[in-house]
């Protein structure tokens, strides 16, 4: 989706800051997780693992962002506002669903309160070179469990694939995208 209503300043901003905090914050720990597994020496296919460093925020019912002890107040703002628009964007999507659905407007959203409201998160990742990308793959195969799912995705290094009709098919990155990806919930 590109005519999505988020700023590209505010998506540029929200990627260099990503990448900056794991560089300062989370590239180290990652190495060493690396080499304590012995990962940098593998000769044959690793498959119970994923190659990828990450953290969640979770917005929604309550916020973890103050919790969280490695990031910078800068980047907490930031954080902030870029979730106060994805989920302005989520709730258009599930209207629009509704819409062509023949739903009513708000029913997906009713759908997904729940008792103490709707479940809301960011899941922050980064995907480091890997050593030995033929024997370990970035992610394992897998569906989201959520409902609807925001991507923002580098539009610098390509990797995310979908399954179709059996073959895996590359989805190109574009700048300034988000990629929408209904999960399990909603199928």
């Amino acid at each position: 989706l590109v005519n999505h209503g988020i700023p590209h300043e505010l998506l540029d901003t929200v990627e260099r800051m990503t990448k900056e905090h794991y560089r300062k914050c989370m590239e180290q720990r990652f190495k060493e997780l690396v080499a304590s597994k012995g990962l940098d020496a593998v000769q044959a296919e690793v498959n119970d693992m994923d190659w990828e460093s990450t953290f969640h925020l979770r917005h929604l019912p309550a916020s973890n962002i103050s919790e969280l002890p490695d990031l910078d107040e800068e980047y907490r703002k930031v954080m902030k506002e870029f979730a106060q628009k994805l989920e302005k964007l989520a709730e258009e999507l599930l209207d629009l669903l509704c819409e062509n659905l023949g739903l009513e407007k708000v029913y997906l959203k009713k759908a997904f309160y729940g008792s103490k409201g709707p479940n809301f998160g960011t899941k922050v990742s980064n995907y480091p070179p890997c050593p030995k990308p033929d024997l370990i793959k970035g992610l394992r195969a897998h569906t989201d469990a959520g409902g609807i799912i925001l991507l923002f995705q580098d539009d610098k290094v390509s990797g995310l694939q979908l399954l179709k009709d059996g073959q895996w098919i590359d989805v190109p990155p574009m700048r300034h995208s988000i990629v929408i990806n209904l999960g399990d919930q909603l199928e």
